[in-house]
């Protein structure tokens, strides 16, 4: 019977046990913090709109796009302001009351459930009173938060002649977390929208 040493194998055994105690007893790795988009968007540039509309208001000059569209219904009008770089758009439909209390009450009704209809999804909703007696401009402002379809919505009203609504949706799936920014911003220039109308 012939012997053969074991000694290679344990000395490459013996190597990789030093290799391994020698790598791992390095300086301790410490987790890095999670990396945040960071998004900065530009100053906003109010300018003024001249649509052929019983309303007029100051957009932000990010809204390359602006759709207009005549709607069923007689005096009914639909505004599109598209953000590209944003991937949003702001949303307005304006209707004509003609001194029908009738009509306002089914316009305020509509307005506020179509703000209720987006509690599903809401973690919460925030309303702010809007008033501006100088310009006969009274309405409510939403924030919603959480994955809703639509961040924030307002209507505003003269109480006798117009009526207009807004609502804030982006091209992409609901991501409150994502969008956060973005809806933050056009937060802002929703609430300008409301501040600077004027009923023609």
């Amino acid at each position: 019977m012939i012997y053969k040493p074991k000694h290679n194998n344990l000395l490459i055994s013996l190597i990789i046990v030093i290799c391994f105690f020698a790598i791992s007893c390095g300086n301790e790795i410490t987790p890095k913090p999670e990396a945040k988009l960071r998004l900065e968007y530009p100053e906003p540039n109010y300018v003024a709109t001249h649509l052929n509309m019983p309303f007029a208001f100051e957009k932000n000059a990010l809204a390359t796009n602006v759709k207009t569209r005549k709607l069923n219904g007689e005096d009914s009008y639909g505004v599109n302001l598209e953000y590209p770089s944003l991937k949003g758009t702001i949303y307005l439909t304006y209707k004509s009351i003609n001194k029908s209390e009738e009509k306002l009450i089914s316009y305020l009704r509509d307005a506020q459930n179509f703000t209720q209809e987006h509690t599903q999804k809401a973690d919460e909703i925030f309303s702010d009173l809007f008033e501006n007696p100088k310009n006969k401009v009274y309405g409510m402002f939403y924030e919603v938060g959480g994955n809703a379809a639509s961040q924030s919505q307002f209507y505003v009203t003269d109480s006798t002649d117009h009526f207009l609504t807004g609502s804030l949706y982006f091209y992409t799936k609901p991501n409150f977390d994502s969008i956060l920014p973005a809806a933050s911003y056009l937060k802002n220039d929703i609430k300008h929208i409301m501040e600077s109308i004027i009923w023609k």
